[in-house]
């Protein structure tokens, strides 16, 4: 490992441990890495865990390409980024950021292990888009230093994470965390742990209030995401967002703030339910709203 980051000493976080190779994980990992964090990057699916690591050196890559980064740099990125061959490796990690599916069981479940093994005065962060971080957090025994990291996709390019208090989060760990934010480049906004947290209980609504108008024939996708982006000054329209962001993950959410909240006004549009159920999830399985298989 690369010795020990200036981004240490604002921080009190030398290594990094990523759990979750998937878009999101990588995505998190490849930040911490050029951040400076020596960086440990784990799946417990071992062809999930290579392919995010190739992933990452890809983008790095891409980048070189570009002429955003020079080899010099690229290189010293791949130097602080390494693949953890099993979950033991948390024992070194003064911050452990979980990145796996959005399902609370196998979340508690991994952060018993986590907390299991991690020294007592490690961090453990969730980057969940919608599940309870005082339920994550009430699965170990160090609540006062768990917290809710959520970063945004793609992470290397989204500016937000939302710092996401849960009841017994300390102020000492949520300030750690926007402190780690901004080491990464990113802008923490602190939050309190509510169902949705902000961004994703306003703009799940609005996504799916979009599924139900292309539903009902109010007008076309094309039409939809256009409207939106020029009478509302969105970078993208609402349809293509939910393409980007995974129609599973926006399924997901929905059930969550619906369950959670008990309003009709999160009921996910059975459009959007349709879809899953056929593996129309998007840009990642290459049809969505939109076709990207080419």
């Amino acid at each position: 490992m690369a010795e020990r980051p200036e981004t240490a000493v604002e921080t009190g976080i030398s290594t990094v441990l990523v759990v979750g190779a998937g878009t999101m994980g990588r995505g998190i990992a490849q930040v911490a890495a050029e951040a400076g964090f020596c960086t440990l990057l784990y799946d417990a699916d071992d062809a999930a865990r290579e392919r995010g690591f190739t992933a990452v050196h890809d983008a790095w890559r891409r980048l070189v390409e570009r002429g955003k980064r020079d080899e010099t740099q690229v290189a010293a990125f791949a130097e602080r980024l390494r693949v953890a061959e099993n979950i033991a490796a948390a024992a070194s990690a003064d911050l452990a950021i979980e990145a796996i599916f959005e399902n609370p069981v196998a979340k508690i479940a991994l952060f018993r292990e986590l907390d299991a093994i991690c020294p007592s005065e490690t961090l453990l962060a969730s980057n969940t888009s919608s599940i309870s971080i005082t339920r994550l957090a009430g699965a170990t025994s160090r609540p006062d230093r768990f917290v809710g990291m959520h970063f945004f996709n793609p992470a290397p390019v989204m500016p937000l994470v939302e710092v996401v208090r849960g009841l017994r989060t300390s102020d000492r760990t949520a300030e750690r965390a926007a402190a780690v934010a901004r080491a990464f480049g990113k802008t923490p906004v602190v939050v309190q742990d509510a169902p949705g947290f902000v961004v994703n209980r306003v703009l799940l609504p609005m996504i799916n209030e979009a599924v139900f108008a292309l539903s009902e024939g109010v007008a076309g996708k094309e039409a939809i995401d256009e409207a939106m982006k020029l009478g509302a000054a969105h970078p993208m329209g609402p349809l293509a967002l939910a393409d980007l962001i995974g129609l599973d993950v926006c399924l997901d959410i929905l059930q969550t703030l619906h369950r959670d909240l008990g309003e009709d006004k999160y009921r996910p549009a059975p459009l959007l339910e349709r879809m899953v159920d056929a593996g129309l999830l998007g840009r990642k399985s290459g049809e969505g709203f939109y076709c990207y298989e080419s």
